[in-house]
């Protein structure tokens, strides 16, 4: 597997990178196998050095990994844009972790319930009063497409990271800098782009598609393991 070329952000630190995955909230799964590559923003939880998600017991996600179970998970948050003199070099602050691994659907109820569990503790922390049990799992079907919840699980094979921690002139979501004299342009700022990572020119909106845990009805109403994940087409 290739390492990240830019030695000067390789993030190597396993702690920074776990508590990283853990307080992170979305990641994108990249799938091959149909026409195009399929990458599609989902709520994970990073649980006993896995990456897991939920979602329908159907749909265009679990149709591709049942024969293409190779795949990427990149999680990223910009801070902010680090503004420079010279237009070209500005630059982003930012984190990114990218996993390349297995996936594979859950078939242990066991672990699907303690993952369903990790997944409610972490999206909607004291909410509900009572742990959910291997039988509400087993039971539960969705209205959607009458199946039961379908849990994910990737197993990391290799993980890259990188990392610029200094602190932001602009910081994200207040738009760039714009430099007089250089017709607006910031410079492009992307050094995160190198080896597949998120683009930093200035493109937070990825995190602005949470994958819609909570657009069936947040998990677990009434104490069943929660609603799919919206983004299975």
């Amino acid at each position: 597997m290739e390492e990240v070329s830019y030695t000067a952000r390789d993030l190597r630190d396993q702690e920074q990178i776990g508590e990283f995955l853990s307080g992170s909230r979305v990641g994108v799964v990249g799938i091959s196998g149909d026409q195009y590559p399929y990458a599609v923003p989902v709520n994970y939880v990073w649980h006993d050095g896995a990456v897991y998600f939920h979602g329908m017991g159907s749909g265009k996600k679990l149709r591709l990994l049942k024969d293409n179970p190779n795949v990427s998970f990149t999680v990223f948050r910009e801070n902010g844009t680090i503004s420079d003199s010279v237009p070209c070099k500005a630059d982003t602050s930012y984190k990114s972790v990218m996993i390349f691994g297995q996936a594979e659907k859950v078939e242990d109820v066991g672990e699907a319930t303690s993952v369903l569990q990790a997944i409610l503790d972490k999206f909607t922390p004291g909410f509900y009063k009572r742990a959910i049990s291997e039988t509400m799992v087993e039971k539960y079907r969705s209205a959607m497409d009458g199946n039961a919840v379908a849990v994910i699980k990737i197993t990391p094979v290799h993980i890259t990271a990188k990392a610029n921690d200094a602190v932001p002139d602009f910081p994200a979501g207040h738009g760039h800098p714009g430099h007089p004299g250089a017709a607006g342009h910031p410079g492009h700022p992307g050094e995160m782009g190198h080896h597949g990572h998120p683009g930093a020119a200035g493109h937070p909106g990825a995190a602005g598609h949470p994958g819609h845990l909570g657009a069936s009805g947040h998990p677990g109403g009434a104490g069943h393991p929660g609603p799919p994940d919206a983004n299975d087409q």
